[in-house]
């Protein structure tokens, strides 16, 4: 029988080349999307710590949403790469220089203040009707969870992926850390308790 984290990577593999499938038209179509349906339906508040993300390869591009929940009065940040272990949340200000931030993505620069987020938008490469997810492998975002839990915070975990990415079943371990919802260009899934 296969190992958990071997199954994982398979299905990891295999839910990422049905993303890269999709063609980068078709991608833009789904974000608008997400973002519109997003904007309306993610549970925010004006003052509120939303973490977001800039694409890299093929995921949704959230920045129309980011923009949307910002114009709903939130404060955004973005994770940026520290080390292999580790990643921060820094505020995102209209105006701020970006940097290189890992895994080719960017960022707030180190002048950015770092905050803790109340509701983290997640990206991954496959989920189930349970809300598991699967993210890249290499566990920041498990991390930085628990890190924050540690602070006695306990932030809303709401997953971005496109309808393509969602499996049966995925394999859970006991590190791992559910979704709240995921947010899909059908819209979004909230997941039972």
């Amino acid at each position: 029988m296969m190992e958990k984290r071997e199954l994982k990577a398979e299905i990891r593999k295999a839910r990422l080349a049905e993303r890269d499938a999709i063609s980068a038209e078709l991608r833009l179509e789904h974000s608008l999307a997400m973002a519109e349906m997003g904007g309306e339906q993610l549970p925010v508040e004006p003052g509120l710590v939303v973490s977001g993300f800039f694409p890299i390869r093929s995921e949704a591009d959230i920045r129309p949403l980011m923009a949307r929940l910002k114009a709903r009065g939130v404060r955004l940040c973005l994770p940026v790469v520290i080390d292999k272990e580790t990643i921060v949340f820094r505020e995102l200000v209209p105006g701020a220089e970006l940097v290189n931030t890992g895994f080719g993505t960017r960022g707030p620069g180190p002048q950015a203040a770092v905050l803790d987020p109340d509701l983290l938008l997640v990206p991954l490469s496959a989920f189930d009707a349970h809300g598991n997810r699967i993210g890249y492998g290499a566990g920041h975002y498990d991390r930085a969870i628990a890190r924050l839990k540690e602070k006695g915070r306990h932030p809303r975990l709401i997953g971005i992926a496109f309808d393509c990415q969602e499996v049966a079943e995925v394999p859970y371990e006991a590190h791992d850390v559910r979704l709240e919802a995921v947010l899909t260009e059908s819209g979004l899934r909230q997941f039972a308790e």
